[in-house]
């Protein structure tokens, strides 16, 4: 490209100089040619006139008395009746340019110079013009190399970007040019590179928030597997109906972990898109209770429940399952002591509050607690984030009301219907 704009540059300028060039040539031969006859014939009529004057005046006429000088680009004859002619200069043996005057009394002057001194002028013009038009075109040889520069760069960056974009690095160079046209590809290519950086980064999201969300469940899940385990080799009518009942509860838990992955992906596509419906928190609370009982009682620990029942809240039931398990499994992990789960209500939400007996949440974290990587115990510091996206998500949220002992809390909006109505006046 910078080879076509340098010589589609030159072209132009060679065909303007050879027009302008070729005409002025024209135009200076015929100038100097006309100028060179306008001098002999000036130089012919002030000879005549001076010869006529001196010889009404009865004066000797000589070479000198009227003025001429040898020259070797001019020849002057002068002639006179009854006199020898008077000449001056070498007469030219080729093409001249001639003017001839004659005076009253017969005198007659002849003033010839050679064309050979037009054709030098001419070349000499021709020279002139031939160095301006070089010196033109090595001027717009120079120019054509920047400009091609100025042009060709800029596009060999926002090739390099895109090649960079291609290549997964999606940094906005935020690089001007100075040329409109240049300038809006940039900004496209920014604004490209945002939403492919936001995508990227989205992605990363999903697959940390994934691989953290679906441990807690897989973990319950290999824990009903174990009891299943432990009890499948017994003929004891009892022995198989808990057999029965771990197997219900662990396809229960393999249906809610198919909830959870379709809720992360739906997430991650757009964080607004909730199906929240009216539910059973009371069942949503028992279902986890029954599903960490296994791994609190190895742990030698509690869970239990207290509060307000029979509330029905509006969310998505699989998402506030997900948050539950996520306050659990950090109060077991992290926390100590019996672990309570208290519902209450307060105005037109219902609240699930989570706390233990352990040492609590680092006076140095305090709210940052939920951002993410940001953790105390040396762990992955999503659970807490991933948990306060899914609240929001359903139009809830979730907060640390106290630091020692924890409590951290759901807030959910509660059904319409069962919100109570205001007193008779």
């Amino acid at each position: 490209m910078r080879r076509r704009l340098i010589l589609s540059t030159l072209a132009v300028v060679l065909v303007v100089v050879g027009v302008f060039g070729i005409s002025l040539v024209i135009v200076e031969s015929r100038t100097i040619e006309n100028s060179t006859q306008e001098n002999v014939r000036s130089e012919a009529v002030r000879l005549i006139s001076t010869v006529e004057s001196r010889v009404v005046a009865g004066e000797r006429v000589t070479a000198e008395s009227i003025g001429v000088t040898a020259s070797s680009n001019r020849y002057v004859r002068v002639e006179m009746p009854g006199r020898r002619p008077i000449e001056v200069g070498k007469k030219p043996a080729d093409d001249v340019v001639q003017a001839r005057e004659t005076g009253a009394r017969g005198e007659r002057v002849t003033v010839q110079e050679p064309r050979s001194t037009v054709r030098a002028e001419v070349g000499r013009t021709l020279l002139i013009i031939l160095a301006v038009a070089v010196l033109a075109v090595i001027s717009a040889a120079v120019l054509a190399v920047r400009q091609a520069h100025r042009v060709a760069a800029p596009l060999t960056d926002l090739a390099e970007t895109a090649e960079r974009l291609g290549s997964g690095d999606p940094r906005p160079r935020h690089r001007r040019y100075g040329v409109p046209e240049l300038d809006r590809v940039a900004d496209v290519l920014d604004a490209s590179a945002d939403r492919i950086g936001r995508m990227l980064t989205a992605e990363r999201r999903l697959a940390a928030d994934a691989s953290h969300q679906l441990r807690t469940p897989l973990t319950a899940l290999s824990m009903r597997l174990e009891e299943i385990i432990a009890t499948a080799d017994t003929d004891d009518p009892e022995d198989q109906a808990t057999v029965k009942e771990e197997a219900t509860i662990a396809l229960a838990q393999v249906e809610r972990l198919t909830d959870v992955v379709q809720r992360l992906l739906t997430n991650s596509r757009d964080p607004r898109s909730g199906s929240a419906v009216s539910f059973d928190l009371d069942e949503v609370v028992k279902q986890q209770i029954e599903e960490w009982k296994p791994a609190y009682r190895s742990a030698g620990r509690a869970i239990v429940r207290s509060g307000k029942t029979g509330l029905r809240a509006v969310g998505t039931p699989g998402a506030v399952a997900q948050v539950l398990a996520t306050l659990i499994e950090n109060s077991l992990m992290h926390g100590d002591g019996t672990v309570a789960l208290r519902t209450r209500v307060i105005g037109n939400q219902v609240v699930v509050e989570v706390t233990d007996e352990g040492p609590g949440v680092d006076e140095a974290l305090g709210s940052r607690v939920f951002e993410r990587t940001v953790s105390g115990h040396n762990s992955t510091g999503l659970g807490l984030a991933v948990a306060r996206d899914l609240a929001e998500a359903d139009g809830g949220r979730l907060e640390l009301l106290q630091q020692l002992p924890p409590v951290f809390a759901l807030f959910l909006s509660r059904e319409a219907a069962d919100i109570d109505p205001p007193p008779a006046a």
